[in-house]
């Protein structure tokens, strides 16, 4: 079961990936984005984990950027009433579905209920790796080409101080995020524990 919805994970990110280069008429520019960079990570490393063996914290980490992904995109990106909404012509695109709510679903669902493997809580914090390079990286390259990729990273508008504040934020809350998909899927194998020395004590269910 675990190697169906690794491989349906895989299959929704890539073609994610190729209906959004089809729609931009192979941009590449499409990979400075945080969305397309997590959906790369989330594909190799669900496509690798079909095959061989991957670490838990490595299926974390790429679970919870893809969940970063879909999470900014609904409440931030996609929300007329952020204060970062931006308007998207593709927004009911293919690519879009695929990429900013396909995929994150079948993520999180695979960790919660099929996986279901144990992660240490600090993790959540090691996880936090990529994000902030990604944001130093954003910061770097718009510094250069006077472009951001997201409104909250864009120096130019916020200014660094502005910057920073939206940072602090967003690390918290992926940190937080972190810790929900490790407390959830923790709490997800108990239960499921408990069900089954129910069943194994009481098979008549009587």
């Amino acid at each position: 079961m675990s190697v169906v919805f690794r491989a349906l994970i895989a299959v929704s990110a890539l073609a994610g990936i190729i209906l959004l280069l089809d729609y931009t008429h192979g941009d590449g520019g499409v990979f400075v984005y945080f969305t397309v960079q997590s959906s790369v990570i989330i594909a190799v490393v669900s496509a690798s984990a079909t095959i061989w063996t991957v670490p838990a914290w490595v299926r974390g980490a790429a679970t919870l950027y893809s969940c970063i992904t879909g999470t900014v995109y609904h409440a931030l990106l996609a929300n007329p009433s952020s204060p970062f909404h931006v308007v998207d012509s593709g927004a009911h695109a293919p690519h879009n579905l695929l990429l900013h709510t396909v995929t994150p679903i079948l993520a999180a669902v695979t960790w919660l209920f099929v996986d279901r493997e144990p992660v240490r809580w600090w993790f959540a914090a090691v996880w936090l790796c990529y994000p902030l390079a990604y944001l130093a990286f954003a910061l770097a390259r718009g510094a250069i080409v006077h472009e951001y990729p997201y409104p909250f990273v864009d120096a130019g508008e916020l200014g660094y101080g502005g910057v920073t504040i939206s940072a602090l934020g967003f690390t918290v809350a992926f940190f937080l995020l972190g810790l929900l998909l490790i407390g959830l899927g923790a709490g997800v194998r108990r239960l499921l524990r408990q069900q089954q020395r129910t069943r194994v004590e009481d098979p008549a269910g009587v």
